[in-house]
């Protein structure tokens, strides 16, 4: 099988694990250069991993017609500009979440993927966790009635600083945004969102205008309703959970340790605490998004996440933080119509 030429944009944290990964996990995929602004941090990467391009302007490789694909892991604020510059380009897109902090900007990327007639996926790697893409084929099944009642549990370890939490454009644009997309994949469209937080754990995130502690309801299309608890803090550590309860049944994802062995002894029972790092609970669903991106450009399909999908999340984190501010329930449409 050939395999496919694919250049990384952007070498930091989440771009060098997609440059080991496409390296030493897709046999299908063909790593052929790297690019970083920083280029000493794309040199590394590549000396790492025996990558023979090393460029600092992204734009040598759009003009590589031997490049039919990238993949986008750069700061956020660029994501939609070197979408949209892919696009024209004409190459196929993986592109980080979220693609962009306003919808102006997204909207101006997936207008140059329409017009190019480009795949374009978005990374919510969350979807391709197999317990939890378990539970939703399950309830999509029918198998235990209707979705009634969707919960997410989702807590960090420990809290950003400050200077991060200005730039990502706060937790409900940042942390909570994979649930958002989590809950559509697992129930449905979301027609309205209702948002509480606090500043409970990390008091100088209160500098930043942000919170720390969030729940948030949701009102689904399909009259289901959900309930998503977030915090920064889980001084236990990384803790991921869902449960769909239907008319029939529940489907629950329990949480994951970091292994599977119980001490008993005089004081109680003791299990082992949960991963204390996202690329520890999540290292495979990574694999799994670009396999499949790399499967969807050879059979010419769309993409399990799409720009749309992208799209909807930043809506709905956008109407969690009118409903914070508001301190009402928001519908997603009265979002929609301000762009």
């Amino acid at each position: 099988m050939n395999r496919l030429n694919i250049a990384v944009i952007g070498t930091g944290r989440m771009g060098s694990v997609h440059c080991r990964n496409l390296v030493r996990s897709i046999p299908e995929a063909n790593l052929v250069a790297v690019c970083d602004i920083r280029l000493e941090v794309a040199q590394r990467v590549a000396a790492e991993l025996g990558i023979g391009r090393v460029v600092q302007d992204y734009r040598e490789l759009l003009a590589d017609p031997d490049i039919p694909a990238v993949l986008i892991a750069t700061s956020t604020d660029t994501h939609w500009f070197i979408v949209r510059d892919a696009a024209l380009a004409g190459k196929h897109i993986f592109c980080e979440k979220p693609l962009a902090l306003d919808l102006a900007s997204i909207d101006v990327a997936l207008a140059a993927v329409e017009q190019a007639g480009v795949k374009l996926q978005v990374g919510f790697n969350r979807r391709f966790d197999p317990a939890f893409r378990r539970v939703r084929d399950l309830v999509a099944s029918g198998a235990i009635g209707r979705p009634c009642i969707l919960h997410i549990v989702s807590r960090d370890p420990e809290p950003p600083s400050v200077e991060y939490a200005k730039a990502s454009g706060g937790m409900y644009l940042d942390m909570t945004i994979h649930d958002f997309d989590m809950a559509r994949f697992q129930v449905g469209e979301v027609e309205e969102v209702y948002a509480l937080g606090s500043v409970l754990v990390a008091p100088w995130l209160a500098e930043a205008g942000d919170v720390d502690t969030d729940v948030v309801t949701l009102r689904f299309a399909n009259g289901a309703l959900g309930v998503i608890d977030n915090s920064r803090q889980a001084v236990y550590g990384y803790d991921q959970r869902l449960e769909v309860f239907c008319s029939a049944g529940t489907a629950r994802a329990e949480n994951e340790a970091v292994d599977t062995v119980i001490v008993g002894d005089r004081t109680g029972m003791h299990a082992a605490l949960p991963p204390r790092f996202f690329m520890q609970r999540y290292p495979d669903t990574y694999v799994n998004e670009v396999r499949e991106f790399i499967a969807c450009i050879r059979e010419d399909r769309e993409p399990p996440v799409t720009g749309r999908d992208g799209r909807l999340s930043v809506v709905m984190g956008y109407a969690a933080w009118k409903s914070y501010q508001e301190n009402r329930p928001v519908k997603l449409s009265e979002i929609w119509r301000e762009t």
